[in-house]
C-alpha cells in the first residue's frame, strides 16, 4: 500500500523546525505497520535534517557552521533576486538535503534514540513550507 500527505509549516525564518511529531503521526495514521516513509521537502530554499534532538546546542552549532561556510551578502553571487540571503538558502539546501527516509516498524518511525526530524529553514524570513510524506508497506 502506498500512503501520501503533505505537511504545510510556517516557520519564523532560518533555523531548524522539529517536524519529528507530525511525521510519526502520520506513519501511525497510514496504517502501515512495516516499510518505509519517505519525506520530501518541496522547496529549494529550505531542506531536511536528520539531527540529534536532545541538546538545542547541535542545531545552533549546524547553524553557525553554515553561516560561515555559506555567508549571506558573499560578492561571489550573483543570484540575489530575493535578497542576500536568496542563493546562500539554495546552497545550504543542496549541501544539506531535500529529503530523508526513515523506516516504519510496528507502525511507526524507526527512530534512533536521540535522532529527530527536522525542517531546516534557510532564508532569513518567514516562508510557508509543504513536506511530502510518502509512506510504502504493508
Amino acid at each position: 500500500m502506498i500512503v501520501q500527505q503533505t505537511l504545510s509549516l510556517q516557520t519564523r525564518g532560518r533555523g531548524t523546525y522539529d517536524i519529528t511529531q507530525e511525521v510519526c503521526r502520520r506513519v501511525r495514521d497510514s496504517g502501515l505497520r512495516l516499510g518505509l516513509c519517505h519525506v520530501f521537502v518541496q522547496h529549494t530554499s529550505a531542506s531536511l535534517v536528520l539531527c540529534e534532538n536532545a541538546d538545542p546546542t547541535v542545531r545552533r552549532d549546524l547553524e553557525a557552521f553554515m553561516a560561515r561556510l555559506v555567508p549571506d551578502g558573499d560578492r561571489l553571487f550573483d543570484h540575489t533576486d530575493e535578497g542576500p540571503d536568496d542563493m546562500p538558502a539554495h546552497l545550504r539546501a543542496i549541501l544539506t538535503n531535500m529529503d530523508l527516509t526513515v523506516p516504519i516498524h510496528d507502525g511507526d518511525c524507526r527512530l534512533g534514540t536521540w535522532q529527530g526530524i527536522y525542517l531546516y529553514e534557510h532564508r532569513a524570513h518567514p516562508h510557508q513550507r509543504r513536506v511530502a510524506c510518502t509512506m510504502i508497506g504493508e
